[in-house]
C-alpha cells in the first residue's frame, strides 16, 4: 500500500516537472526551430516569470517527496511493530491494530488478558523510530 503511494507521489511529480518544462520550451518559441534560440534576445520570454514557475515547482516537488518520505517511514514503523507481533507468541497480532502518525503508535483492538497488553506496547515502545506509545486495547471479557 504505501509502495503503490509513493509510486504514485512520484509519477504525479515527474509528471508536473515533464509539464512545466514543456510549456516553458514551447513559450519560447524553441518547439520546432532547429536554430539554437539565445534567451537573452528571445522575444516574447519572461524569463523572470519563468524562474518564478521553475522555483514553484521544486519547491512543490521537495514537499511532495518530504509527504512521501514521511509516509514510507510510518509504514515502515507500523510493518516492524506488526511482525514483531506476529513473531511473538504471547501476542494475537490479527487482534491489535497498529496506527502510526510520525513516530507517535496507537494500538488499539483486544486482547485476552493484561500481560498480552504490557507485551504488545512493549514491543511497540521497543522499535526503533517510536516515541511514544498510545493504549486503547481492551481487555477481552
Amino acid at each position: 500500500m504505501f509502495g503503490t503511494l509513493v509510486r504514485a507521489v512520484v509519477v504525479i511529480v515527474v509528471l508536473v516537472g515533464i509539464g512545466a518544462f514543456l510549456l516553458g520550451w514551447w513559450g519560447s518559441g524553441r518547439l520546432g526551430s532547429s536554430e539554437p534560440a539565445d534567451t537573452a534576445t528571445t522575444p516574447g520570454v519572461n524569463t523572470d516569470r519563468a524562474r518564478e514557475v521553475g522555483a514553484e515547482v521544486g519547491e512543490r516537488t521537495a514537499a511532495a517527496v518530504d509527504r512521501a518520505r514521511g509516509a514510507v517511514q510510518e509504514g515502515g514503523i507500523t510493518a516492524k511493530i506488526k511482525a514483531k507481533m506476529a513473531l511473538d507468541d504471547s501476542v494475537r497480532a490479527l487482534d491489535i491494530s497498529v496506527d502510526t502518525d510520525g513516530s507517535i503508535v496507537t494500538l488499539s483492538g483486544v486482547v485476552g488478558s493484561a500481560a498480552q497488553r504490557e507485551r504488545a506496547l512493549q514491543l511497540a515502545r521497543e522499535t526503533e523510530g517510536v516515541t511514544q506509545v498510545i493504549d486503547r486495547l481492551r481487555l477481552q471479557n
